[in-house]
């Protein structure tokens, strides 16, 4: 299993144009079969996701998933900061 972290610090003024592409990608996303999780989490501006996949071939599909790619180029002026996303391993 392949765990990911995404974290998303909108703009403030772009928070429900934001908040609404996330909540478009979550449910495109969670059809895919290689996923197990994809949940959204948020604090103020910050959005959190947190992915698990069954393996690199599901999340190399995901990543090519036109859906995804229009959310990374479309957000790009929306967030106050590159998106951070951390790809981890499970030790306890």
């Amino acid at each position: 299993m392949i765990s990911i972290t995404a974290i998303l610090k909108s703009k403030p003024e772009n928070l429900i144009e934001v908040q609404n592409m996330l909540t478009h990608l979550v449910t495109e996303t969670r059809k895919e079969d290689a996923c197990i999780r994809y949940d959204l989490h948020t604090t103020d501006t910050v959005f959190i996701i947190w992915e698990e996949w069954k393996d690199q071939v599901g999340l190399d599909f995901h990543n090519s998933q036109s859906y995804l790619q229009e959310f990374i180029q479309k957000t790009e002026t929306l967030v106050a900061s590159p998106i951070q996303v951390y790809k981890t391993a499970q030790i306890l």
